[in-house]
């Protein structure tokens, strides 16, 4: 499947970060993901305002794709494709 064919309710594992500071949500999802098979999909869901930068960073240093980001009541939630 390509990420254009990807869809939003399409993930392997789901993690909750929600009400954890920087650097938590990263690191918990760093472990989540060295746990994941090449390909499988993170979604993480945060209320750290700098998880934004983050994620964006951590995906693109780490080579993984991040196909979605969104904001929504204060949460942040990020859909990560393991490289």
């Amino acid at each position: 499947m390509t990420d254009m064919q990807w869809r939003i309710d399409e993930f392997d594992v789901q993690l909750n970060a929600i009400g954890m500071p920087c650097p938590l949500p990263l690191l918990k999802a760093k472990l989540e993901l060295n746990r994941m098979h090449s390909g499988a999909v993170l979604k993480v869901e945060a209320t750290d305002a700098g998880s934004q930068r983050d994620f964006r960073a951590f995906a693109r240093l780490a080579g993984h794709t991040l196909l979605h980001e969104e904001l929504e009541g204060g949460v942040y939630r990020y859909w990560l494709r393991k490289a």
